[in-house]
This record gives C-alpha cells, sequence and structure tokens, in this order.
C-alpha cells in the first residue's frame, strides 16, 4: 500500500504501550524503545507532536465506573498523562532529541502551558512537542485531544499507534477471519462503529482533513517503515 508522504505528523500512543510486560506503570526499557522509534522518524525530516494516554497509571472512565465522580477521576488521568509525556521526553534527549512538553493543566515547574504559536516555533527548531493532559477538561479523552492538536498545529495525518496493525471490521483477538482494510472511509467508521478512535476524535478528524493512520506500534521499526510508506497500516480518511 502506498501512503502520500507527510511533513508534520501527531502520533497518538497508550498509556498502555508504555507498560511493557507489566501490568501497570512505566517500563523504562520500553519507554526507551517507543523513543528510539520516535527519534528513527525524526530522522525522516519530520515535524513530529505526541499524545500519549495515561491508561497505565489511571483512567479517569474506570475510576467513575468505580464510583469516583467523573470529573475529579479524569482530572486524575490529565495528571497521569503528564507522567507519561515527562517520562517520554526523558528518553528522548537522553538520545539527543530536543524536546518540549505543552501541558493543558497549567504547571509550570515541570513543563509548559499549550501555547499554539510557542509549539509552532519549537517544531519549526526542529524539536519534538510532546501535549500532554489532553485537552484541560473532563469529559474529553486523549483521542479527542490529539484530534484537536493536530487540527491546531495543521497537522498532515495523525497516526494512531495500537497493539493491531490496522482497523478491522470485527476485533481481530476475538473473532478468527476478521477483514483488514486498506483504506476507509470517516463516516463507514463512524456509521459501523468500529473502534479506531471516540467518535469526536474521528468526526474531528474528518471534518478538517485529517488523515488516520492505525498501524501497530509494537512491533519494532513499524513506525519508520509506516512513515515511509512501507508497513502495514489503514489509513481513515475522507472518500471523495
Amino acid at each position: 500500500m502506498t501512503r502520500p508522504r507527510f511533513n508534520r505528523i501527531l502520533l497518538k500512543l497508550s498509556g498502555e504501550a508504555l507498560m511493557g510486560a507489566g501490568q501497570f506503570g512505566i517500563d523504562p526499557d520500553t519507554v526507551a524503545n517507543m523513543a528510539a522509534e520516535v527519534k528513527a522518524a525524526k530522522e525522516q525530516g519530520l515535524e513530529i507532536c505526541l499524545v500519549i494516554g495515561g491508561g497505565n497509571i489511571f483512567r479517569g472512565m474506570a475510576g467513575a465506573a468505580k464510583g469516583m465522580d467523573r470529573a475529579q477521576a479524569d482530572y486524575m488521568g490529565m495528571l497521569a498523562t503528564v507522567m507519561n509525556a515527562l517520562a517520554v521526553q526523558n528518553a528522548l534527549e537522553q538520545m539527543g532529541v530536543e524536546t518540549r512538553v505543552q501541558s493543558a493543566i497549567k504547571m509550570d515547574q515541570v513543563c509548559e502551558p499549550v501555547i499554539r504559536r510557542r509549539a509552532e516555533r519549537h517544531l519549526a527548531k526542529g524539536r519534538v512537542v510532546i501535549f500532554a493532559a489532553g485537552v484541560g477538561s473532563p469529559y474529553f479523552t486523549t483521542d479527542t485531544g490529539a484530534a484537536l492538536r493536530a487540527a491546531e498545529m495543521k497537522c498532515d495525518a495523525l497516526f494512531k499507534g495500537t497493539s493491531v496493525d490496522g482497523v478491522y471490521d470485527a476485533d481481530p483477538k476475538k473473532k478468527a477471519g476478521a477483514r483488514r482494510y486498506d483504506t476507509i472511509g470517516f463516516d463507514r467508521v463512524l456509521a459501523d462503529d468500529l473502534k479506531v478512535m471516540d467518535a469526536s476524535a474521528v468526526a474531528l478528524c474528518r471534518d478538517n482533513n485529517i488523515p488516520i493512520v492505525v498501524f501497530n506500534i509494537r512491533q519494532p521499526g513499524n513506525l519508520a517503515e509506516v512513515l515511509a510508506g512501507r508497513g502495514t497500516a489503514t489509513v481513515v480518511r475522507n472518500e471523495e
């Protein structure tokens, strides 16, 4: 499958991708491997933004399901994404990749506030920008935050790193013979309720014509392969 050349992308990673073989938390070796993937992509000449979930530490919806106030639980989840962002920043900078973390919740002692024009400047200087704390408000997921930042930063595509190699018509882990799509339209994803990203994130990408590239981030070297137009992935885009 051939894919267009991108100049600026937003890479969305789940917090679970940082756990490694563990059940929770941050595995330093796994984080270092993820950072190496980002560095390899950066060396292709791309401008890269990152959004990382917080599910390896705390997930707001799970807390709310156990009786916590939803808004309070979501704020806790946002703080978890900041911890993950700082961990990835540390790993990238140990590899010589300049990185800035911008948080939608102000915490000036550890990172910058989200300022779009400052983020643009960082990208122009060759830095990786990690956006943390979602959109800064409860009831929104990091998927929606990723779509919002991709639109704000005028990214050419949103890359969703998952544990599967694309979008299927059913869960491939549960249904043998599930069919993978090479390309699929935003409207089809929404109509069939395919679990690519949250519906609000998919709609935001559709309305701003930002394709979503879904691929397996757990396979070593796969991000660089997919960015080069090789590898296995599904592209979700507006149908002509």
